[in-house]
């Protein structure tokens, strides 16, 4: 009997522990989770509910929208010659995001991951696009495509070539918002892979360093399969940052020239806000969501379950 005692009292203890614990749990729950959820409602699940609501009226945002309209607004929507560009162009800057900007993000976190002198200079020059408020890096970059003053111009002239109006450009307008966006946001995801780069234990380099494994397998075998969660994590990002850009085409290009710099946020905002179409705004807003949600939902669910 006496020697039962102490593995009752271990019992009594670890039940009371485990009881405190949740209550504790309980206790922050009821305290931060209600003006969470009142805040996410307000300012998140109410306004997505509106912009659903008024989808389905032909409203221009003054009074109480009265003109039904169904499904029209998505009609015209998807037989929109515009929403198509935008589509293809949210497409292109994701397999650009994907296909450049993260490579180009991972060679250069390999290479000032380690602790080498100058590494966090480089480190910090290249993060500092990031740090820029996405209005002032267009507005830097309007400067520096524009055709008469600006620095490609005068480069050009250097080669007694004619200025480039590059951004009023159909052909090329694009591409030169794409420059900008690898140029902008590569230094956020280079910093993602450093990080995952210093938790991988030095002791798996050291091991393929004695057992002669050259610096590609070192990379194949060890680097990416360890970095997989961060990279997983990174192209999830980049693929929603990209189908929300906003900021960074309004200064450059406000979706021109003939909406061949359109994104889906942009022509959002300039068929649907700047011309007062808000029904049909709505109805971009909830598309727009919709393939938001989608994407985010099954990229978690498929690719990041295990993350």
């Amino acid at each position: 009997m006496q020697a039962s005692l102490p593995k009752s009292a271990a019992i009594t203890a670890k039940s009371t522990g485990r009881r405190t614990w949740l209550g504790d749990k309980a206790t922050v729950i009821i305290l931060f989770l209600p003006p969470a959820l009142l805040l996410f409602t307000l300012f998140v699940v109410l306004p997505m509910g509106e912009a659903a609501y008024y989808s389905f009226f032909r409203w221009n945002g003054y009074g109480t929208p009265t003109e039904f309209v169904g499904f029209k607004n998505y009609e015209f929507l998807v037989n929109h010659r515009a929403f198509e560009i935008s589509l293809k162009n949210n497409l292109l800057i994701i397999a650009v995001s994907i296909l450049i900007q993260l490579p180009l993000a991972l060679a250069l976190a390999i290479m000032l991951a380690d602790r080498l002198r100058g590494a966090y200079l480089f480190r910090m020059i290249f993060f500092l696009p990031y740090v820029l408020a996405d209005i002032a890096a267009g507005l830097i970059w309007r400067f520096v495509y524009d055709g008469e003053y600006g620095i490609l111009a005068g480069f050009m002239g250097l080669f007694g070539d004619q200025s480039v109006h590059i951004l009023a450009d159909r052909a090329y307008a694009i591409y030169a918002v794409l420059a900008v966006v690898v140029w902008k946001y590569f230094g956020f995801h280079m910093m993602l892979f450093i990080a995952g780069l210093q938790g991988i234990s030095r002791d798996y380099f050291e091991a393929a360093r004695i057992d002669g494994a050259t610096r590609w397998q070192t990379l194949r075998y060890i680097t990416l399969p360890m970095l997989a969660p961060m990279i997983r994590l990174s192209i999830f990002f980049a693929v929603l940052g990209s189908l929300q850009l906003f900021d960074l085409i309004v200064p450059l290009t406000n979706g021109g020239p003939s909406d061949s710099t359109q994104t889906l946020v942009t022509y959002l905002y300039n068929f649907g806000i700047v011309r007062m179409q808000i029904g049909f705004g709505g109805a971009i807003g909830v598309v727009l969501f919709l393939i938001c949600v989608v994407f985010a939902v099954t990229y978690k669910s498929t690719l990041m379950r295990h993350d």
